[in-house]
C-alpha cells in the first residue's frame, strides 16, 4: 500500500496509512499568481483511492478519476480537475492523465508525480505539472515534509492567463507541510508554499509580484 507522505492540495495531510479523508479548511493566497491583492478560500480536505476510482486534493489541486497500479509503487490514471480562471475569475476543468511513483530510501518517503492536464475549453491551453514531496518527519503525532513542483504551459496558457506569447516554465513552488493527530479520527494539517512566476510570466503587465505566499490550514476526518 501507498508509503509516503501525500500533500493534501492547498491543504496537505501527511500519511504512511491506507486510509480515506474529508474535511474542510480555509487558505490565504495572491488573488491570482501575479497579483499583490490576496484573498482568502474555504477549501476542501478530500483523499478517496477506491479500485480504480480515485479523488483527491492531495497533489495540488482538487481532482479525481480512474486510476491503475502498473507495478509496486507505480500508479498512472486518467482525470478531471477544478481550474481557477484568469485573474481568478471565470473557474472552469481540465481533462487529463498521470503518472506517480513512490519508495522509500532508508526510512526517507519519496513521491514523485508527472501530470498532464488539458483545459476543456482550449483556449486556455495545456500544462504540465512535475511534483515531489519528501518526508522529514514522523514521531508522536506530527508528520511533516517538504515538497517542490514545477509546472510548465502552451502559448495558450500564457496568452488567456498573462497576455504575453511565450510557453514552457510557468512557475517553480517550494514548500513545507505537516499534519498533528489530535485522536484517531481527526488530524489537524497545515501547510506554506512559497510560489515564484517563470521570467516569461513576470513580463506580463497584470504581474504586480512576481512571488507568492500560499498558507492553509484545516481538520480532516479519517474513515
Amino acid at each position: 500500500m501507498r508509503r509516503f507522505l501525500l500533500l493534501l492540495a492547498a491543504l496537505p495531510t501527511l500519511a504512511w496509512a491506507d486510509y480515506s479523508m474529508i474535511g474542510a479548511g480555509i487558505r490565504t493566497r495572491p488573488e491570482y499568481d501575479g497579483s499583490s491583492d490576496r484573498t482568502v478560500d474555504v477549501i476542501p480536505v478530500l483523499r478517496y483511492y477506491g479500485k480504480p476510482w480515485f479523488a483527491r486534493t492531495t497533489q495540488g489541486m482538487l481532482e479525481g478519476g480512474a486510476r491503475w497500479t502498473l507495478r509496486r509503487n507505480l500508479d498512472a490514471g486518467v482525470l478531471a480537475a477544478y481550474e481557477q480562471g484568469p485573474r481568478d475569475r471565470d473557474p472552469g476543468a481540465s481533462i487529463g492523465f498521470y503518472v506517480e511513483g513512490d519508495r522509500d530510501i532508508g526510512r526517507v518517503p519519496l513521491n514523485g508525480l508527472v501530470r498532464v492536464r488539458q483545459h476543456v475549453d482550449t483556449d486556455r491551453g495545456l500544462e504540465v505539472d512535475t511534483r515531489a514531496t519528501v518526508g522529514i518527519y514522523g514521531s508522536h503525532g506530527i508528520l511533516a515534509g517538504v515538497f517542490a513542483q514545477a509546472t510548465w504551459a502552451t502559448q495558450k496558457k500564457f496568452r488567456e492567463y498573462y497576455g504575453v506569447d511565450d510557453s514552457g516554465l510557468l512557475f517553480t513552488s517550494l514548500g513545507l507541510l505537516g499534519s498533528y493527530e489530535l485522536t484517531h479520527r481527526w488530524m489537524l494539517v497545515a501547510s506554506l508554499e512559497h510560489r515564484r512566476l517563470s521570467d516569461d510570466a513576470a513580463r506580463s503587465p497584470i504581474v504586480e509580484k512576481r512571488s507568492g505566499i500560499y498558507a492553509s490550514t484545516g481538520l480532516g476526518y479519517r474513515f
